[in-house]
């Protein structure tokens, strides 16, 4: 018999219902969510509970007109308190700012973040949880542009974008080709938002990143890579919004080209 299995030791020890003991926080930036918030958390509740993890879900509500502090309230009844967490701002403040935000009221031991507009789609956390267990990264990030994850994880498939069209794709593809020439970041998919940091990492990161609009995800992994940390890739399949209008206009564009001029003379 296995003497740290007897019912004495499990009680000294803390029992645990899964192997996985750790919290996972999935901070959720909203405008105008309306009607994608209370879906996104259904799909995330169910991926949380099949796996048998532990979460919470910050959601960081810019004052949006439509109603998303409305529903998420309503999610918070019906899913605890303890797990919808509300912490709605005054205004749209940027999506950079957005994450300092909600990093203020995290408890989890990672921090998941990604998009509410079905753009990121919850089934490919665990793939980055099993990725970031077998390598210990300090980050692992989505990809839409590998075919195989990096290190090699067996369950992932290649990568993707559907619903854009040909000069959206390539308006990406070009943004990221820019930033790997100039940066060399050592990561596939610099402008991809969906990605699980070690709670510690992503409050050392955050705190040198100056960006405060879209070039924020780029800085970070620019940042993450000056500092020594390390990185894994996972490829997902990224899907265009299924309600409401695309947040990326001329000015993001703009800055996205001054942003990745700053951080080659900067970094």
């Amino acid at each position: 018999m296995n003497p740290f299995a007897s019912s004495a030791a499990l009680d000294m020890q803390g029992q645990f219902s899964t192997q996985d003991t750790h919290m996972y926080s999935v901070i959720l930036p909203t405008y105008n969510e309306r009607k994608n918030l209370s879906i996104i958390v259904w799909l995330l509740a169910k991926m949380f509970s099949d796996n048998q993890l532990s979460w919470e879900i910050i959601i960081v509500d810019d004052a949006s007109p439509d109603g998303t502090q409305e529903i998420a309230k309503q999610l918070a009844a019906t899913y605890g308190e303890d797990k919808i967490i509300l912490k709605p701002r005054a205004g749209k403040l940027g999506l950079g700012t957005a994450y300092i935000h909600g990093l203020n009221f995290v408890r989890g031991d990672f921090v998941i973040i990604m998009d509410a507009d079905f753009s990121h789609h919850p089934k490919f956390i665990p793939q980055f949880i099993q990725q970031q267990k077998a390598h210990n990264f300090d980050i692992v990030t989505g990809t839409r542009y590998r075919s195989s994850a990096a290190p090699s994880l067996a369950t992932a498939k290649p990568g993707g974008v559907h619903g854009w069209d040909l000069k959206r794709k390539l308006v990406s593809r070009g943004a990221n080709f820019l930033a790997a020439t100039v940066l060399n970041p050592g990561v596939s998919d610099l402008t991809g938002s969906f990605r699980l940091y070690k709670r510690s990492v992503l409050q050392h990161i955050i705190s040198v990143t100056q960006s405060k609009g879209y070039v924020f995800q780029m800085e970070m992994m620019v940042r993450a890579k000056a500092l020594g940390y390390t990185v894994g890739e996972v490829p997902i399949t990224f899907v265009d919004r299924l309600y409401g209008e695309s947040k990326l206009g001329a000015d993001e564009i703009v800055s996205y080209a001054k942003g990745v001029w700053g951080l080659f003379v900067g970094v």
